[in-house]
């Protein structure tokens, strides 16, 4: 079966091609492709194996079976140029512009979360996020790498403060440049709305009578009956 195969950065450069087709047996798997690329092409058997696969823009695990006509892309390991961080004082926001920085950027959009205080009818406090600090990495640097094979992004940063936080600060801070805006506002979208969703990093709501999780299954009412505080 014949599959399309396109790639990345170094990948792209080692194979001479962005795109290329492949042809390969029936059932085969993502990482059956680079081996097979691997093979052909010996510039690449001096970099590292991809970070991720995927097929018709989806991620999806090495040992998927394709079909004919898929489009695999192979992920290279983030580079230098893409920062992902938790960090336990204030963000340096200009740090974070700075390293989008590149000649090539048209359009750099950066996003700031920050404390507000009320939420759900309720005066807040400050907020405490906690997070699992292995995994919290992994997943961001894994955010990247989806935005990175669906957008042409030149750089990201994400960084996100844990710990206690007071109103007014800020909590988290996206930056991605692109050659065009469009690009650089989706992905910018993307990689906020799917932190919130997957990276293990968990905020609690503290007000004058008490506190909770959000996520947790008890209301913000019911968590701070009976507690006289925090």
């Amino acid at each position: 079966m014949r599959v399309q195969v396109r790639a990345y950065a170094s990948y792209r450069e080692a194979v001479g091609s962005a795109s290329l087709a492949v042809d390969l047996p029936d059932g085969a798997t993502p990482h059956q492709v680079w081996d097979h690329l691997r093979a052909l092409h010996p510039r690449l058997r001096d970099l590292p194996p991809p970070a991720g696969y995927a097929i018709n823009d989806a991620y999806v695990p090495a040992d998927t079976r394709l079909a004919p006509g898929d489009e695999v892309v192979l992920i290279p390991p983030v580079s230098g140029g893409d920062d992902v961080a938790l960090v336990e004082g204030p963000i340096a926001v200009d740090d974070v512009l700075r390293r989008v920085g590149h000649p090539l950027a048209g359009a750099v959009v950066l996003f700031l979360g920050t404390v507000r205080d009320n939420s759900r009818g309720l005066r807040v406090d400050h907020l405490e996020y906690e997070a699992y600090q292995a995994l919290a990495l992994t997943e961001m640097n894994r955010l990247v790498e989806e935005a990175r094979a669906r957008w042409p992004l030149v750089k990201t940063a994400i960084v996100h403060r844990v710990g206690r936080l007071e109103v007014g600060e800020v909590s988290v801070a996206i930056a991605v440049s692109s050659p065009h805006r469009g690009e650089a506002f989706e992905a910018g979208r993307f990689l906020i709305d799917s932190l919130k969703q997957r990276v293990p990093i968990w905020k609690k709501e503290v007000w004058e009578s008490g506190g909770w999780w959000v996520g947790a299954e008890a209301s913000p009412a019911a968590a701070g009956e009976g507690t006289g505080g925090v």
